[in-house]
């Protein structure tokens, strides 16, 4: 809890008004191992986003990318709590040339990246808040659904890391 101190006007002279807040309660921490798949892969949709045909065009575009980058983009679709959560870091192995990207409509935006360290050095931190808010919006996946801001942030991304590092790479969310 944490206290809100409010001055009115009365009369010319200033009144305290003071309210108690509590904190909304925090998301908590999820580790279910037993949400991944026995097999590696770079997607998984526990939530099922996307179609089987959707999901392996985005396993190829995602193994392109490792391939012709270096970096690895791994894609999670999933419902808070309804998540693997924590496991995913060993089964990806998660390392500083990781982009973790979680689809997860339960905050808003669907869009949130966890990114390596590696990957902040060659693409400015303003392109993640810029493909959140094209892509990730409410009513872009409202209107468009979730499959298709899942593919178009992961075609966003592969654009952005063929782009060659410079002062302007991926200036622009394409």
């Amino acid at each position: 809890m944490f206290w809100l101190i409010i001055f009115v006007e009365k009369n010319g002279a200033y009144e305290a008004n003071i309210l108690g807040v509590g904190f909304a309660e925090a998301k908590v921490g999820v580790n279910k191992p037993e949400l991944l798949p026995r097999e590696f892969t770079p997607v998984i949709d526990v939530a099922g986003f996307l179609s089987d045909g959707q999901e392996k065009r985005l396993i190829q575009e995602i193994s392109d990318i490792e391939k012709n980058t270096g970096f690895k983009l791994r894609v999670l679709a999933q419902n808070y709590p309804d998540t693997p959560g924590l496991a995913i870091k060993d089964f990806w192995q998660v390392d500083d040339r990781t982009i973790v990207f979680v689809a997860d409509p339960t905050f808003g935006n669907i869009l949130n990246f966890n990114i390596g360290d590696s990957v902040d050095l060659d693409i400015p931190r303003s392109f993640w808040s810029r493909l959140a808010g094209k892509y990730g919006n409410m009513f872009y996946w409202k209107e468009k659904g979730e499959d298709a801001s899942i593919e178009a942030a992961v075609m966003a991304i592969s654009n952005c890391l063929r782009e060659p590092v410079g002062p302007n790479n991926c200036s622009e969310v394409k």
